[in-house]
């Protein structure tokens, strides 16, 4: 059965997209098909796979457009892109009926041919970001280990609670994990213990380094997998991984 997983945070630059990519590649490695979805209008998840100009994008769909057509990055590993027209959604589509459900059945159009559906979400709690939680079964949150992005939490745990019990009562999250993550920072450190006592269990004892070949891949349009396996990015990554598997938050 296909698991439908959001990765949000309406704080940028805390390593969303990062994350989508490489939970997904590490994923593949362990032979699960996998499909990223991405929902930002600044199309980072796109880019940093590669792709470029691509002919359908999911602004397409959410239009109107009933064909979708994901791009096998490699082997068992796809996406459907993005594009900047897709900042123009949320107002576009505003006054659709049933707006918050369009991604949805967008998706089930070809979850039935995926193991796991990852959905890179914009840095807000707009349309997109709702359309996203509304579809999917659970909802991972990377959180940077610094102080600001710690002060959003409660309004995004807020609004994936109204979303569960107005739009779709099977969201959980299942999953909190830190990034840009040194330990020998004391601010990291209480950060870390912040979350702790706020999400218990769901705060993932991996914590991705703040590693520079992470910086490097999208680069090259490769996962960390591909750009440097041996970096301690991809073993962070595949750590991660392994751990999502074993508490079954994936």
């Amino acid at each position: 059965m296909t698991k439908i997983i959001s990765i949000a945070n309406h704080k940028g630059g805390i390593g969303k997209t990062t994350s989508t990519i490489n939970i997904g590649a590490a994923l593949v490695a362990q032979g699960k098909k996998v499909l990223l979805v991405d929902l930002d209008p600044q199309a980072n998840l796109t880019q940093s796979l590669g792709i470029t100009n691509p002919e359908m994008t999911i602004y397409d769909n959410l239009r109107g457009e009933k064909v979708v057509y994901p791009i096998e990055v490699k082997k068992n590993f796809y996406i459907i892109p993005s594009s900047l027209d897709l900042s123009a959604a949320e107002i576009e589509l505003s006054s659709e009926p049933g707006r918050e459900y369009i991604l949805k059945d967008i998706l089930s159009k070809v979850s039935n041919k995926f193991d796991y559906i990852f959905i890179d979400c914009p840095p807000s709690l707009g349309l997109l970001t709702i359309n996203a939680l509304t579809c999917s079964d659970s909802v991972y949150i990377p959180l940077a280990a610094e102080y600001l992005p710690l002060r959003g939490l409660a309004k995004l745990n807020e609004v994936i609670e109204k979303i569960k019990a107005r739009l779709n009562p099977k969201l959980k999250i299942a999953s909190v994990f830190l990034t840009k993550y040194d330990q020998r920072k004391i601010l990291n450190r209480d950060v870390a213990e912040s979350v702790r006592e706020f999400f218990g269990e769901k705060l993932m004892d991996t914590k991705i380094s703040d590693n520079i070949a992470l910086a490097e891949a999208p680069c090259h349009g490769k996962d960390i997998f591909l750009y440097n396996k041996k970096c301690k990015g991809a073993e962070d990554y595949e750590n991660l991984c392994f751990e999502l598997l074993k508490k079954k938050a994936a």
